[in-house]
């Protein structure tokens, strides 16, 4: 029977770990934006898909379950709590009941620009101290990950 070795020598530090350094900053940048935005009645995915409306006159579900790497569940659940909040509306077409759009309402396209502030509020808290060459620098380095990896999930939580 071989001896495990339980030496912290042989261990890389937890602190050596880009992981750890990018979740410890990824969960502070996050829950402060999310106390920010829910202090407004909205959650990050609602939000998130409030300002992937905002941009059009409506979207189909598909699309935006395709564009914020989400399942036509979940959209659907998102779409029911912005209806209820009447931050949202679904159209049915009438030729096709199948076919829906969903469109912000006249307070839901008010409240997005507040909402835009808050994540530069929140941004400019967090990242505000780095040079503008710095931030540059850091999205280019996170996006390039995204795209290494292929992610496709808009990060909602």
């Amino acid at each position: 029977m071989s001896k495990m070795s339980n030496k912290a020598s042989d261990l890389s530090p937890l602190k050596a770990h880009l992981g750890y350094w990018l979740r410890a900053v990824s969960n502070q940048v996050s829950h402060a934006f999310a106390r920010k935005l829910e202090a407004r009645g909205v959650s990050v995915a609602e939000w998130v898909m409030m300002r992937e409306l905002y941009e059009t006159d409506g979207l189909a579900p598909s699309h935006l379950a395709m564009e914020l790497g989400m399942t036509k569940g979940a959209i659907t659940k998102l779409a029911d709590r912005l209806i209820e909040k009447s931050l949202i509306t679904r159209h049915i077409r009438t030729d096709d009941r199948r076919a829906q759009t969903l469109a912000l309402t006249p307070t839901g396209r008010k409240l997005v620009p507040a909402l835009a502030a808050l994540a530069d509020e929140n941004d400019a808290a967090f990242f505000g101290h780095l040079s503008a060459a710095e931030q540059t620098r850091l999205r280019a380095m996170l996006q390039a990950i995204v795209q290494h990896h292929g992610f496709k999930n808009i990060p909602v939580d």
